[in-house]
């Protein structure tokens, strides 16, 4: 696959690759088709390098610019944004909100970390991707979707009460570790008293 670096407004979201990645996973051509400004690691910008697609930021030790200039040519024009490994995330997102994106798609990311993104959700529109599952949040604790029949995974705080209202009546329920609803089809409405998560297959979280 490969991606053709253009002049854009931010309009689309930003793709932030933190990890190894699965390059066959379905959603990653979907996410790479508007061409988004793509940031990477240090340590995965050789492997997405290779794929043939245009990298515009780098998450790195300030050493690694110096270390590696061949990559500055190869993917010209190229930022370098100085970072230590576990701050990758601010400095991408902090980036991100400067230079006037709204919405960023991260991938892979573990959801027992979803807390780290709340402090962003006045700024950014935030979906993050793990094991072929897309998660979305509801920022102010309501969110209301249309699904098809699938498994649904709830994130949020231990004990977090949400309410799920579906074709089939109402329940409350609490989230525990690896909360999972099976829905049927139709318009599925979720509510809780502070913000929470909801993840389905790439394929079905539209």
């Amino acid at each position: 696959m490969s991606s053709h670096h253009v002049v854009r407004e931010q309009q689309e979201p930003a793709l932030l690759l933190l990890g190894p990645a699965d390059w066959n996973i379905p959603e990653l051509p979907q996410l790479l088709e508007w061409v988004p400004t793509i940031l990477v690691t240090e340590e995965n910008v050789q492997e997405v390098n290779s794929t043939g697609i245009k990298v515009d930021v780098v998450l790195a030790d300030p050493n690694f610019a110096k270390q590696h200039p061949n990559l500055a040519e190869e993917q010209f024009p190229l930022r370098f944004l100085p970072a230590k490994k576990a701050h990758y995330l601010p400095v991408a997102l902090d980036f991100l909100i400067r230079s006037g994106h709204a919405a960023v798609n991260i991938l892979p990311f573990d959801p027992l970390h979803c807390s780290q993104l709340e402090p962003y959700f006045a700024q950014l529109d935030l979906v993050f991707f793990n094991s072929g599952v897309r998660y979305f949040p509801a920022k102010d604790g309501r969110l209301k979707k249309w699904l098809p029949a699938c498994t649904i995974q709830v994130l949020g705080e231990e004990g977090q009460l949400i309410e799920h209202r579906s074709p089939e009546g109402s329940e409350i329920f609490p989230i525990r570790y690896l909360t999972s609803l099976e829905l049927t089809e139709g318009l599925h409405a979720f509510s809780s008293n502070r913000p929470f998560w909801l993840g389905a297959a790439a394929s079905d979280s539209g």
